[in-house]
Formats: structure tokens, C-alpha cells, sequence
């Protein structure tokens, strides 16, 4: 048999020999990551890394080319090449924004976790890290990141011996305990001993990245306690004394800043000496941002009383003083914030105000709002409660300034401004200097404000310094009362009330009052006081005094003057207003020329200016010690003169008190010249109504001889009877209707061409006439009396007489209704028979 040659093998017919591939097409590469073989998908994988490692562009390029899916599915794949590779990608794609979007619709973060297991290759943990901590981002990222459990692989590559793996892995935690829930979870894990260590890396970036994430965590108490346990306060210390460390010590600050929030942390610091050193550390200190930082972590820490003592031992105040005065204004305003927390303790706010007030000063004429604003505050609770640290504000100059922030553009600095300025107003001489600069005019800006705040603060200023009759003068000059007015409209409780409050001290001034009702603001307070819940406690009282220095309109709308509302010249009657209706000026009521509607009764027993030197009214040079004592009454109501005021009073109590023989004596001649007391001022209205002179006369003759009465009944009674017999005498009840006063008025009415007529030029008069006429007269003679308006031309005047006892008893004194029509001069008790009261009268 021969031999048998063996035969050769033929390769399958469906493989290729090793085939080299080239191409310069990412499209082309792209297809090769479908590929079965291993060694394709690796080369491919490396390939597309290269071309995304060169910009934004190609990363994109890729993205659209769909390489993101396939890439997906790599990095899970079996060979770990290929892994790596297609991690690799992955991890320096996910840094543009748009990749980050389709990771996430991939949800590709369990796959990326699953790589971070012990035995995986070290390249492999740096670019998943690298990609998580791209991802984590997204606030959903950082959640699904937890959930899918990669905080514990995360914390325990932290350890890693690489530190490109470490510094992602810290990033990605860095970014994760942003969430408060997180930073919990991250505790657990026991994650403080791996940050401190991380604290004396070779690695600058993982140093900072670990203060940065202990910044963070810190914030929890909790994390805090464990921070001590740790010795981490004397590492992070230790920090501070290093001047090699320089650069980290912005982040350390923050985190010991965190730490001095708490008190028995702080307590603890303080015992080793570690918080005078911090203090000390920050005093030599020329960083800006290291100032800032500390004081900002002061004005955190000091929100806690105990804190603040602390701080106050050990003279955290001196560090804040001085950082008033660096060039920094980022320092200048922590600083001023600092001093704001720490004045909430006592003996801080004595010592900051020695020494800090006049720099905060200085601060507020800064071109910096947010300085200026700072400053501002920090005068406000330091000045508030502190009569000392006010007087100091005034010594320092700071009037002025803070008149000038009243101006500025942050509503912050405004509001504090105020605040300051009202404090000072609590001490008179401080109070005068800021009304001399015009604070009233200053303050019409933040009154038209639509910041609440500062409207607030601005009504309440305005009731502040109102007190004075020049002040309220000022604001209406400069157009104060009608966006005063207009926060009556305020849904602001707090605005409301200060409106109200500042609305009842302007309407001591009758022109105020005036025109703050002309304003709409009786209205609105009426429509205020209706509501239960829209009421305070300077609603009503603001009422009432625009009412009772406006007491034409308080007749017309309340149909009452009781008898500490005096008719003074310009008073008019016009009769009942019905609610809604405007009420109208005197001068607006004399356009409307004669018309059917009843008359408008004025009171004006003064003459004007051209005659007041006419015969009628000049009174020569009198010797008041010849003078009757009406007419000497009558010459005091009505002078302006302080002094000569004064001569008539003391010589008419003298001579009350004397007899016959001590009155013959020659006294000293006084010359006198009168000049009638102009109680409101008409010489500004266009139109002036003309002087009464027969109701001077009526008062003359009341003075004369109804003043000299002994007893106030007598003087009622004489009154009365003078009224009715000016006003047609007495009318039998039974006649009363054969009154006919209507005709004579519309006769004068016609004669005058006006429906305003003059109370002296009325000869029959009917109930309201006769009311009015008593009242005025009893207010300048005074007796004290009411008027009441009633039903059907019904008016009458209530009057407060002591009870005659014969057995000499005290009896409380009881109200009367004074008859004016049928039996002049009659006294009805007050409430006894109500029914025969309204028949009489």
C-alpha cells in the first residue's frame, strides 16, 4: 500500500483574512460599533474617543450620528476592553449639554454604577465617575443616582489609589449632598473620616473639593457633632496657621463658619482656645474674600443669643469695626450685616455703637447702594432702644446722610433710613435739626412708594414727626396728603393703620384737615371703620379728628357739634349730606349763584383786611383798667398779640378778685390796639365771603351783657332770650306753622343773589337758624354747649349745668335742652321725657 499524503486545510469560505481598516468618515466608524467582533468594536471605540476628545463640535458630530445608543449598549459589553473604551467615551462626552439629555432618556446611571464594582479596571472607575459627576447635575440625576444605590460606591472610591478616580468620585458627592435629604444618607456612610483625609492630599483640587463638601454637609448638626468627634475643628484650624495652605483658607472659613452655629460646638472651640485664635487669624487678615466669608459666618452664627455672648467675650467686635474700614465693599457690607445680628445683644450694641457709628456713617454717603444699605441697617438696630447710640448717630454727622439715602434706589436702605430718622426723633433737639432739613417734603417720595414696606414706614414717620404745625404745613406744601390719602386704600394692614395714625396728627391743622377731606379720606375712613376686619385702633380717631378741625362737614355728615367743637369764622351750614354726595366748598357753592335749594348759613365775624381800620371796628388807645369786663374778654378772644393777650387776662382774673374801692385806682395805661383772630385763612381763596357786622354786634352785646352773669344758667338763659329776640322772638306753638320764615330768607336770598347768607342778615329765623346763632355765640362767650341737628328743620342746643342743692349737696352735673323757639330760655332735663322734649322743641 503506498503511503497516504496528508491533506491541507482550507480556511471556511465565509472568513476573512486580518483585514486592516482605515477611514478618515465618522459615519463609517459609527457602523463599525454593530460590529460582532471584539477587536473592531475596541479599535472603533478608541477611534471615536480621539474624535470627541477635540471639541464640542465632534461630540455633537457623534450625537447625531446616533454613536450614543450603540455606545449604551458597550458598556455593559462582556470583553472589558471594549468596556473600557466605550466608558471612556461616554465620560468625556457627557460635559456637553446636549449628551447629558439623551444619558438621561437613556437612563443610563444604573449602567454607569454597575462599573464602579472592587474588581473593575481603574480606567474604568475614572471615566464612569467622570460621567456621573457630569450628570449629577440634574436634581432628577442626583436622585436616581441614590436610589440606584452609587452613593456607597462613590464614597468608597475615594480611597482609591487614583487620584483622578478620587477627585470624580469626590465632585459627584460634592454635587449629591447639595440635597438636603442626601446629605443624610451621606452621614450614615460615615463620610467624614474619608473628607478629612482627603484635607492633607498632595492634590490641591481634591483639598477644595473635600472643604467645599464639608462646607456643605456641615450645615446639619448632626454632621457637626460628628466633625468634633473627628478632631476636624483642630485640622481645620491647623489649616488656618498654615500659611503654605493660603489658598484653602476661603473654604475652611465656611466650613468653621457652619460649626460656629452651633453652641456647644462653639463652646468647644472656645475652651481649646481654637475661637480667639479664628479671631485673631481674621483681624491680621488682608484677603478680602476671608473677611467677607468670616463675617458673614458671624452674622449666621449670632442669630443665637448664647452664641452671641460667646462672641461678645471674646470682642468679636473689634474684627467687625475694623472691616468697616477696609477697601473691600463686599467686606464693608458683611461687616454692617454682622453688626446688624451681633446688636441684638446688649452689651455688643453699646460696644459697636461706641465704636462703629461713625464709620457706618461715613458708609452711607458710599457710591455703592448695597453698602449704603447695609450701613443703614446696622444704624437702625443699633439706634433702635438706645437712647446712647442716637445721640451718637447726631454727633457722627448723620442727619444729613440719611436724609440723602431717603433718595436712594433700594427700598431696604430707604426703609431703614426712616427708621433711624424716628429714632432720632425721640429726643427734641434731634427732632427739630431733622425738621429743619425738611424732612416732611423728603418724606412725599417714599409715600407715593409701591413697596409696602416703605409706604409703612413713611406713614409712621410722617405721624412721627407731625407734631409740629410747620412739619404738617411742609408735607401739605409739598404734596404729601394726597398720596397719604391714598394709603387708606392700602390691603396692608400695617399701612392702613400707620395711614390712619398719620392721617389724625395732620388733621390737628384745620387747612390739613380740609384738604385731606377734599382728598376723599373721610370716605375712606367711614367705609374703614365699617369693616370689622379693615378697623384699627387710629381708624376712628383719625375720623373724628378730620371732623372735628373740618366742623362744616362733621355737621353736614353727623348732624352733631358737641361742645368742644368751637364755630370759628368761615363755618357754614348747608344742611345734611346723604352718603356718596361730595362735599362741596364754600367758594364752590358761591359759583352755583341763587337756585331753589335752601340756604347756606356762614358764620364770619370778621372784617376783611381794608376794613378792619374802618370806624366800626377801630378802637382807639383803652385804659383796661376803665374797661368793662366783657368787652375786656371779648378784646382778649380776639387778639393776636402773645403780650397784650396776656395784660388782658391777668387784669381781668385781677379785677374779678377785687372790690369797688381797689378797682377806683389808677392803673397803668396800656395802649391796645386789636386785631380780630383770623381763624381760617381766607386771604388764599379766590372767592371771600363778605363780613357779618350785625353778628359782630350780637357777640359785642353778649360780651357786654350776658358775660358779667354770675351763674352759667344765667348766662344760658340770658343767651337764649338774646337768640330768640334776634331771630323774631318767641312763637306760640299753636302759631307755628303762621311762622313764615322761609319767605323773609328767600326775600334775602334774592337781595343778596346768593344762596349763602350771613347768619345776621336771618330776622326770622326757625330751629336750626336759632341752634347755630346760640352756638356761635356761646362758643365765644363760652359757655360750653352742643348742637344737634334733627328731623323737619329741627335743630337744638344741649347745655351740662351743675343741680342746686338746698341742703347743700354735691350733685353730678346733669345735660339740658335749651329752648330757643317758644319759651326762650327754658332748660328741659336731658333724657327725662323724651316724647314732650321733641314737642317743645
Amino acid at each position: 500500500m503506498g503511503k497516504k499524503v496528508k491533506k491541507e486545510e482550507t480556511p471556511p469560505k465565509d472568513v476573512f483574512d486580518p483585514l486592516l481598516i482605515e477611514s478618515k468618515a465618522p459615519e463609517t466608524v459609527v457602523l463599525m460599533l454593530s460590529s460582532p467582533e471584539n477587536d473592531v468594536l475596541a479599535k472603533a471605540c478608541d477611534a471615536l474617543y480621539k474624535f470627541a476628545s477635540k471639541g464640542d463640535e465632534n461630540k455633537l458630530t457623534l450625537l447625531g450620528l446616533g454613536a450614543l445608543e450603540h455606545l449604551y449598549k458597550l458598556i455593559s459589553h462582556e470583553d472589558p476592553i471594549v468596556r473600557r473604551n466605550a466608558i471612556m467615551i461616554f465620560g468625556i462626552m457627557a460635559s456637553n449639554h446636549d449628551v447629558k439629555n439623551v444619558l438621561k432618556e437613556l437612563d443610563a446611571t444604573n449602567s454607569l454604577i454597575s462599573q464602579l464594582a472592587p474588581e473593575e479596571d481603574v480606567v474604568i472607575h475614572e471615566f464612569a465617575t467622570l460621567c456621573l459627576a457630569h450628570i449629577a447635575v440634574e436634581y432628577t440625576t442626583k436622585v436616581k443616582i441614590f436610589e440606584q444605590g452609587g452613593l456607597e460606591p462613590l464614597i468608597r472610591l475615594l480611597g482609591s489609589p487614583d487620584p483622578d478616580v478620587t477627585k470624580n468620585s469626590l465632585e459627584c458627592i460634592y454635587l449629591l449632598v447639595q440635597d438636603f435629604q442626601i446629605r443624610a444618607a451621606v452621614r450614615e456612610l460615615n463620610v467624614i473620616p474619608h473628607l478629612l483625609g482627603l484635607l492633607e492630599s498632595e492634590y490641591p483640587v481634591i483639598q477644595l473639593l473635600a472643604l467645599r463638601t464639608l462646607e456643605v454637609i456641615s450645615k446639619d448638626r448632626e454632621t457637626r457633632i460628628i466633625l468634633e468627634e473627628n478632631n476636624g475643628l483642630d485640622c481645620l484650624l491647623n489649616i488656618l496657621e498654615t500659611n503654605e495652605l493660603s489658598d484653602l483658607h476661603i473654604e475652611t472659613l465656611a466650613v468653621l463658619g457652619n460649626c460656629l452655629e452651633d453652641v456647644q460646638t462653639l463652646q468647644q472651640i472656645q475652651m481649646t482656645g481654637g475661637l480667639k485664635k479664628l479671631l485673631s487669624f481674621l483681624e491680621v487678615s488682608t484677603v478680602p474674600d476671608i473677611q467677607k466669608n468670616a463675617a458673614k459666618a458671624i452674622t449666621k452664627a449670632a442669630h443665637d443669643s448664647e452664641i452671641r455672648k460667646i462672641l461678645h467675650w471674646e470682642e468679636a467686635e473689634k474684627f467687625l469695626v475694623s472691616l468697616l474700614e477696609t477697601n473691600s465693599d463686599e467686606g464693608k457690607i458683611a461687616a454692617s450685616q454682622a453688626i446688624s445680628a451681633m446688636c441684638e445683644n446688649i452689651d455688643s450694641k453699646s460696644v459697636l455703637g461706641l465704636r462703629g457709628i461713625p464709620q457706618l456713617v461715613q458708609l452711607l454717603s458710599s457710591y455703592n447702594e448695597e453698602v449704603k444699605e447695609a450701613a443703614v441697617t446696622a444704624l437702625t438696630n443699633l439706634t433702635t432702644a438706645s437712647p446712647r447710640n442716637i445721640s451718637a448717630v447726631a454727633e457722627a454727622g448723620g442727619i444729613v446722610p440719611l436724609m440723602n439715602t431717603l433718595k436712594s434706589q433700594r427700598d431696604g436702605a430707604i426703609v431703614s433710613a426712616i427708621t433711624v430718622l424716628t429714632n432720632l426723633s425721640m429726643q427734641e433737639p434731634f427732632l427739630t435739626t431733622i425738621q429743619s432739613h425738611g424732612i416732611m417734603s423728603a418724606l412725599v417720595g417714599p409715600l407715593r412708594s409701591t413697596n409696602s414696606r416703605v409706604q409703612s414706614k413713611a406713614a409712621f414717620a410722617v405721624a412721627a414727626f407731625g407734631c409740629d404745625a410747620d412739619a404738617r404745613t411742609e408735607l401739605r406744601n409739598a404734596g404729601g396728603l394726597r398720596p397719604l390719602a391714598g394709603l387708606l386704600h392700602s390691603k396692608n394692614e400695617e399701612v392702613r393703620r400707620n395711614a390712619c395714625w398719620a392721617v389724625m396728627v395732620c388733621g390737628n391743622d384745620e387747612q390739613s384737615a380740609v384738604e385731606l377731606c377734599r382728598l376723599g379720606a373721610l370716605d375712606i375712613l367711614e367705609e374703614i371703620n365699617q369693616s370689622t376686619k379693615r378697623k384699627n385702633m387710629f381708624s376712628e380717631a383719625a375720623l373724628e379728628k378730620l371732623l372735628d378741625n373740618n366742623l362744616s362737614q362733621k355737621y353736614s355728615r353727623m348732624g352733631y357739634l358737641s361742645s368742644h367743637n368751637i364755630i370759628a369764622n368761615g363755618f357754614y351750614d348747608c344742611g345734611q349730606t346723604k352718603r356718596g354726595w361730595k362735599f362741596l366748598s364754600l367758594e364752590e357753592l358761591s359759583k352755583q349763584g341763587l337756585n331753589d335749594r335752601r340756604a347756606i348759613i356762614f358764620i364770619n365775624a370778621e372784617p376783611r383786611e381794608e376794613e378792619k381800620m374802618s370806624p366800626t371796628f377801630h378802637l382807639s388807645p383803652v385804659n383796661l383798667s376803665k374797661c368793662p369786663a366783657g368787652e375786656l374778654m371779648y378784646l382778649s378772644l380776639n387778639f393776636r398779640d402773645c403780650n397784650i393777650l396776656k395784660k388782658c387776662i391777668i387784669f381781668f382774673y385781677v379785677r374779678k378778685g377785687k372790690g369797688k374801692k381797689e378797682e377806683e385806682k389808677p392803673e397803668e395805661v396800656t395802649q391796645v390796639t386789636p386785631e380780630v383772630r383770623e381763624e381760617i385763612n381766607l386771604e388764599n381763596s379766590h372767592w371771600l365771603p363778605p363780613p357779618d357786622f350785625i353778628l359782630m354786634d350780637y357777640i359785642n352785646d353778649a360780651f357786654k351783657t350776658i358775660l358779667p352773669l354770675t351763674t352759667t344758667r344765667e348766662q344760658v338763659v340770658a343767651l337764649a332770650q338774646l337768640v330768640a329776640d334776634k331771630m323774631g322772638g318767641p312763637i306760640e306753638k299753636e302759631n307755628l306753622q303762621n311762622f313764615c320764615w322761609e319767605l323773609l330768607m328767600s326775600e334775602t336770598e334774592f337781595e343778596l343773589k346768593s344762596n349763602i347768607v350771613p347768619i345776621g342778615k336771618i330776622k326770622k329765623g326757625t330751629f336750626y337758624h336759632r341752634a347755630l346763632l346760640f352756638k356761635v355765640i356761646a362758643d365765644r362767650i363760652g359757655i360750653g354747649c352742643s348742637l344737634v341737628r334733627g328731623k323737619y328743620n329741627r335743630a337744638w342746643n344741649e347745655v351740662t349745668l351743675f343741680v342746686d342743692s338746698p341742703k347743700g349737696h354735691l350733685f353730678p352735673p346733669q345735660e339740658y335742652v335749651v329752648d330757643l323757639m317758644f319759651e326762650p330760655g327754658c332748660l328741659m332735663k336731658q333724657g327725662t321725657a323724651k316724647a314732650d322734649r321733641y314737642k317743645c322743641i
